[in-house]
């Protein structure tokens, strides 16, 4: 049986596709590679976070390799895409770590029955995140930044502003970019005339770590929030140490779970597990176990058995499938240090 995998081993978001895909082997390579008498073959894809390349592995994937199911792909604008490809062959496809809402749902708000995530999906990152600056940290005026182009910052970022207004802070400054842009200079000396007394940053590290030097260098010394897409050894941990970020996991929690898979990881890689890591690792576990119920590789059984899918034990947390695909978990809010590290402040069901 063959299983495929797409995500980003190359370009600026290669440490996600890199921490993915371990996860995902080390899934597998506790089960020996085998589900019951079936052997399983990875078959690995970089998509560079393109998601046309996306498309043509997929594609490739589906119809010559005749793959039973893909994991992936890592980001959400491939995830997206390739979600029509799955649809179209009835071929199952769990990503481990995309949240745009789109994954799972089309255009018409109809449910793509054969997709399937293991991580929170933007809307809730973008809450939790609003209720802690409001209520927690009691901030009151925000600017908000998002890619225009990219689907993950975009509905981080309207979720957090709907949440926030609706806390009574104001959203000063509503500010948009491109992925091309990377002087955000002029951009901080508007934002800090307007006074904000928090920045929300959902984008990607390497993005994130220009807009806070950005930020810093205009004297904009005020807390910043983020999602998902700081996870990365490569921020710049430094310049915003004091943030906070939503995140799917953190090695601090002591549930049996997440303590033996961060001592297995940490044996294998030689390194702590990051958040993609783990949702690689359930994202392979919760098909494996979809496999196993099933006792078949048709793209229809499979599908219901990942459906079906009650209580399973992830590392992320406990998790049930919800009509759409999405798992009912919790997020960890945690708080980045200046040497790269995370402190775990509180879960948000």
């Amino acid at each position: 049986m063959k299983i495929g995998w797409i995500g980003p081993l190359s370009g600026a978001n290669k440490t996600y596709g890199e921490s993915a895909k371990r996860g995902v082997e080390l899934a597998l390579e506790e089960a020996g590679y085998k589900v019951g008498d079936l052997t399983v073959e990875l078959i690995a894809g970089d998509d560079r976070s393109d998601s046309t390349e996306a498309v043509n592995l997929a594609t490739k994937m589906m119809t010559q390799d005749r793959v039973a199911a893909i994991i992936g792909p890592v980001t959400s604008g491939s995830a997206i895409a390739v979600s029509a490809i799955a649809e179209t062959y009835k071929v199952p496809m769990i990503t481990a770590t995309a949240t745009a809402p789109k994954v799972t749902v089309n255009d018409d708000g109809k449910r793509k029955p054969f997709v399937f995530r293991a991580c929170f999906i933007d809307p809730f990152q973008g809450q939790a995140a609003a209720n802690f600056a409001s209520r927690e940290l009691g901030l009151k005026r925000a600017a908000v930044f998002y890619d225009k182009g990219n689907d993950y910052t975009i509905g981080l970022a309207e979720a957090f502003r709907e949440t926030f207004e609706a806390n009574g802070g104001e959203v000063v400054a509503w500010q948009s970019y491109s992925s091309e842009d990377t002087d955000f200079s002029a951009i901080m000396t508007n934002v800090a005339a307007l006074k904000p007394d928090v920045l929300y940053l959902p984008d990607y590290y390497g993005r994130v770590s220009l807009i806070a030097k950005a930020a810093k260098d205009k004297g904009i010394n005020v807390p910043m929030l983020g999602g998902d897409g700081w996870d990365s050894p490569d921020l710049d941990s430094a310049t915003l140490a004091g943030g906070y970020v939503t995140a799917h996991y953190s090695e601090q929690d002591q549930r049996e779970a997440v303590q033996q898979f961060a001592t297995r990881f940490q044996e294998r890689y030689g390194e702590r597990p990051d958040s993609f890591a783990a949702l690689g690792y359930d994202a392979a576990k919760l098909l494996l176990g979809a496999i196993e119920r099933a006792g078949s590789t048709d793209g229809e059984a499979l599908r219901a058995a990942l459906q079906s899918t009650q209580d399973f034990p992830a590392v992320g947390g406990q998790l049930s499938f919800d009509e759409w695909g999405n798992p009912i978990k919790s997020a960890a809010l945690l708080q980045v240090q200046a040497d790269g590290s995370y402190k775990y402040i509180t879960n948000v069901d």
